[in-house]
């Protein structure tokens, strides 16, 4: 999880250092191009081809669009509001998750997820304050972001039935290489970044592999409930860069409202997994 953590913070710096001279869809090709290298070398090193289906492509396609879109989407609001105010944004894709469970998975939405959902968007008020002075299109592109990562979410949890996570992301970033190249090439001039902005094009790419792989092997080895807690310090530590390396403010109101959202999190979590150890034990 500090790798996790550590990795979440470089990627909003580095995204926020080459924004400068390349558009998020830019950014997105040259990070999809680095993790297809990394993938397929992984892939041919350890002798996994077989493990690298072509089961299940519309599944893998759509869970991948609303992973490019989030992406985007948090590329530009890190450049645009406080790098606190993002992280606490991106919050709210578990709370985003239950809501879209139900149409995604079949889950039912009960009555302890609804509130959860209901507190959650309290926290969502208090982080961003509506009104005509504070909402912006970074506040909306965050917003929208935690909603592509709870759609790419709810489609991981359906890949990971049947598909191993080295196939799952393979397919991540070759099409959303193909995504990126396709929406940074319509206008027929793709940027090449400056000889300053690769190591920040390196840093993004090897950060969101690393971002994902640990926050994944992190659930693999403890409990959401241990691990959820241990993510949410991700928003202290942005709100400390944001405050060192751009003079940003520290909001007491997004991080009570992220406080707040957590909680709503957690609570849900805490539930869920005392609900499955009271459940009995499939029979056979």
């Amino acid at each position: 999880m500090i790798g996790s953590i550590i990795s979440f913070s470089a990627m909003a710096v580095a995204g926020r250092y080459v924004s400068s001279g390349l558009d998020t869809f830019e950014i997105m090709l040259y990070r999809s191009l680095i993790g297809v290298a990394i993938i397929s070398a992984v892939v041919l090193g350890t002798g996994r081809r077989k493990t690298i289906t072509t089961r299940h492509m519309g599944t893998q396609i759509t869970r991948n669009l609303c992973h490019f879109t989030g992406q985007n989407l948090w590329l530009y609001a890190i450049t645009v509001i406080p790098l606190a105010q993002v992280f606490a944004l991106e919050f709210t894709g578990p709370i985003w998750a239950l809501l879209l469970a139900p149409l995604v998975l079949g889950e039912r939405l009960t009555w302890p997820r609804a509130r959860a959902a209901l507190i959650g968007f309290l926290g969502i008020l208090i982080v961003t304050r509506p009104s005509p002075e504070t909402l912006s299109p970074g506040i909306f592109a965050a917003a929208g972001a935690a909603i592509g990562f709870a759609g790419s979410a709810i489609y991981t949890r359906r890949l990971t039935r049947s598909e191993s996570t080295l196939c799952i992301l393979f397919w991540l970033t070759v099409t959303q290489a193909v995504m990126g190249l396709i929406c940074a090439g319509y206008d027929g001039q793709i940027a090449l970044p400056s000889a300053a902005a690769w190591p920040g094009v390196v840093v993004i790419g090897l950060a969101g592999l690393c971002a994902h792989y640990c926050l994944t092997t992190a659930l693999g080895l403890a409990p959401a409930s241990v691990v959820m807690p241990i993510d949410f310090t991700r928003l202290p530590v942005i709100a400390i860069v944001g405050m060192l390396l751009y003079a940003e403010p520290l909001d007491p109101w997004v991080l009570l409202g992220a406080a707040i959202i957590f909680a709503a999190n957690y609570a849900n979590i805490l539930r869920e997994t005392r609900a499955a150890r009271r459940a009995p034990a499939p029979h056979g």
